[in-house]
């Protein structure tokens, strides 16, 4: 469509007021030579509601220009902060870094607005999806109602009453016709059947579409997290002389010459009963690392972003195996959907059951609020600092088992570290380069280009603490 002559697309006309109109294109012009898109994009992203005066259609192409766009520019500037690391270390260049390091990340959270505008709109969809497949569904069940209230009717007729209220062809032509309703009733129950299976299709998507919704606004709140500590590191610079500059660069360089103090560094994690040291977790990591062929300090980096090494983890326990519903650990509030009951609360009984833990007494992840439609949607239950869900966990138990001579536990730091690699495995981590790393950890998340950058970002600054023994400032805050 977008290749045919004198094509007519859809633009914001009036990006400051979020106004849109309509502009017609000579073929082969793209949109970005004809406008700023970079406005449009960040002018629709900051919008609360979807793309003003386009269809869903229209909306989502518009959308998907967006995100190429945003991801084209986070890769550009990601290139330009290599170049400007390899520069003389001056005040001027780290400012210009940071700069960089701002507007990549910057790029990132637009896009990430982008997608969640895409996301909500396909939920949106799927709703809809839903709510006609339910209302076909009652329409064929109220046919059914009616045909058999006829056959019913017409069963309590004694052959006699039909004979006398016609002559034999009526009687005959009547036969048929019940036989002709019990036909309509089986073709009738097969098709609610396939509507009703189409319609758990349907539920289990929206799910799908609601997670990763929830994980998309966790990256972004992430995201902006580590922008204001850049932002505030840069203030600081500015109000710096380069002779200030260039001491304070020293201070920190002999500060993180000092590997103890990294390595006595702690984290939480829950649901095990030792929190271990950073070097502890490295030399884990190392361990399950070389059982499934990946390397260490990228396997680490995914089990930081997911749980900041499992500070973000076990906040829930689960109190109703019906509903799913549970409570905080901390407060004992009550919280809502803490587990899917179709799908992991059975799961996760038979795993913490073999592993001899109270099922009501296992931390998993909360529900993160999400909505579609002003219903709540998306489910927690996540276990461990893999963050794996217990139908997912489950798809690795058997090997898990093979390889560690053992039942694999979510919550145990091996265990779970084990079984993040052997996914990113699966998913071509092995191969053990920048571009096949990157594809794993964004398909390990569902797809994000922002998630990848930020992992690999995680993954060299491990990497450099493995090499040398140091990591930056930036690193640390980065990475705890």
């Amino acid at each position: 469509m977008l290749k045919k002559k004198n094509a007519c697309f859809l633009l914001l006309a009036v990006v400051l007021t979020g106004l849109a109109g309509f502009a017609c294109l000579p073929a082969g012009r793209a949109l970005a030579q004809t406008a700023d898109l970079g406005s449009q994009c960040a002018s629709v992203a900051d919008l609360s509601t979807g793309c003003p005066n386009m269809s869903s259609a229209d909306c989502k192409i518009f959308l998907q220009k967006c995100a190429d766009y945003y991801d084209q520019q986070a890769s550009a500037i990601a290139k330009d902060l290599t170049k400007t690391a390899q520069q003389k270390s001056t005040l001027s260049s780290a400012i210009a870094q940071l700069k960089k390091k701002i507007q990549g990340l910057e790029a990132d959270i637009n896009q990430g607005k982008i997608m969640v505008k895409d996301l909500n709109i396909q939920i949106t969809d799927t709703k809809d999806s839903i709510d006609k497949t339910a209302a076909d569904i009652q329409d064929s069940q109220n046919q059914i109602a009616n045909i058999l209230q006829s056959v019913y009717e017409e069963d309590q007729k004694p052959a006699f009453v039909i004979l006398l209220e016609g002559d034999l062809s009526n009687f005959f032509s009547n036969m048929v016709y019940l036989e002709s309703l019990n036909s309509k009733v089986g073709d009738l129950l097969d098709s609610t059947q396939k509507l009703q299976t189409y319609l758990q299709g349907q539920k289990e998507k929206m799910d799908g579409e609601v997670s990763q919704l929830q994980k998309t606004i966790t990256l972004q709140t992430l995201q902006k997290q580590e922008n204001e500590q850049n932002k505030t590191q840069q203030d600081q610079y500015l109000k710096l002389t380069e002779a200030q500059y260039q001491q304070q660069l020293k201070d920190k360089t002999d500060a993180e010459a000092k590997a103890a103090k990294i390595k006595a560094m702690l984290f939480q994690v829950a649901g095990v009963s030792k929190a271990p040291t950073f070097g502890e977790a490295l030399a884990v990591a190392q361990s399950a690392a070389a059982l499934v062929n990946i390397r260490p300090a990228f396997l680490l980096a995914i089990i930081s972003q997911e749980s900041a090494i499992g500070r973000n983890v076990g906040q829930c326990v689960l109190t109703d195996a019906t509903t799913g519903n549970g409570k905080k650990i901390s407060t004992g509030a009550p919280i809502i959907r803490v587990m899917k009951p179709t799908r992991d609360v059975q799961p996760f009984m038979q795993i913490t059951t073999a592993l001899g833990r109270d099922p009501y007494d296992t931390p998993v992840s909360c529900w993160i609020p999400a909505y579609a439609g002003g219903a709540p949607s998306g489910w927690g239950g996540a276990m461990g600092p893999a963050q794996f869900i217990a139908s997912t966990w489950n798809l690795f138990a058997d090997r898990l088992k093979a390889l560690l001579g053992t039942t694999a536990d979510p919550w145990g730091i091996k265990d779970s570290f084990t079984a993040s690699g052997m996914y990113l495995a699966d998913l071509g981590a092995s191969a053990q380069t920048s571009s096949t790393e990157s594809s794993a950890a964004s398909r390990y998340y569902g797809g994000s280009s922002a998630y990848a950058r930020s992992v690999m970002s995680r993954a060299s600054c491990i990497q450099s603490f493995v090499d040398n023994g140091t990591m930056s400032t930036s690193c640390q805050n980065l990475i705890f």
